[in-house]
């Protein structure tokens, strides 16, 4: 009789500091993963299929390809936490290019060209408006006048001086209103901030599934 052929398992349990790994005993994946909202995980033939899985955001496959619209020339931004060592922020352009270093020292950014969020409290949403500030003071060094993101939340209400003052941290509120005017400058010198799918988003982490 042939031996049972061995399987390896991914797994991601998204938080505040998100759990993720590979093992090769569905037992120890179930452990991490049993009843914990948002988790994510996938069977896999070989460690390197598992291991890329998780690198590329720990993404299910879609049912369906959506046809790729061609993007606007602007700034994009995204955050995300994936990786698993924090909020991580993304400044690109429409092709997917990197930018954050046209505004942030090389030490305040990581291998991969993205920046790392020092606080160990910060949620995802404080990233997504922490890279919209980032983007908009890339948008205006370079003369750009289009600033995309995927935050519904970032982009219709807290860089729009809309924002439960109550009921965050001072340091997101502050951040808010830092935003907030920094749009309107942007958008007085006929500039926009607009939505995109994070489908579609170049500056797009992987990990807001």
């Amino acid at each position: 009789m042939p031996a049972k052929k061995k399987k390896y398992y991914a797994y991601f349990v998204p938080g505040g500091v998100s759990k993720h790994g590979v093992t090769d005993s569905w037992t120890v994946c179930e452990k991490f993963v049993s009843g914990k909202t948002r988790a994510r995980f996938k069977a896999f033939d070989n460690r390197g299929d598992a291991e890329a899985w998780l690198k590329n955001g720990a993404r299910y496959e879609a049912k369906r390809a959506l046809p790729r619209p061609k993007l606007e020339p602007g700034i994009y931004f995204d955050a995300g936490t994936g990786r698993g060592d924090g909020v991580e922020i993304s400044v690109t352009d429409e092709k997917g290019k990197n930018l954050l270093h046209k505004t942030l020292a090389p030490s305040a950014l990581n291998k991969f060209g993205k920046h790392l969020v020092g606080n160990a409290d910060a949620t995802n949403n404080y990233g997504e408006l922490l890279a919209l500030r980032y983007a908009l003071e890339i948008a205006r060094a370079t003369r750009v006048k289009k600033v995309f993101g995927d935050s519904k939340l970032v982009i219709e209400f807290w860089s729009q001086w809309r924002i439960k003052r109550k009921d965050l941290p001072e340091e997101t509120v502050a951040l808010a209103d830092d935003v907030s005017r920094a749009r309107e400058v942007f958008e007085k010198a006929d500039g926009s901030v607009g939505r995109i799918s994070g489908d579609f988003n170049p500056a797009d982490l992987g990990f807001h599934r």
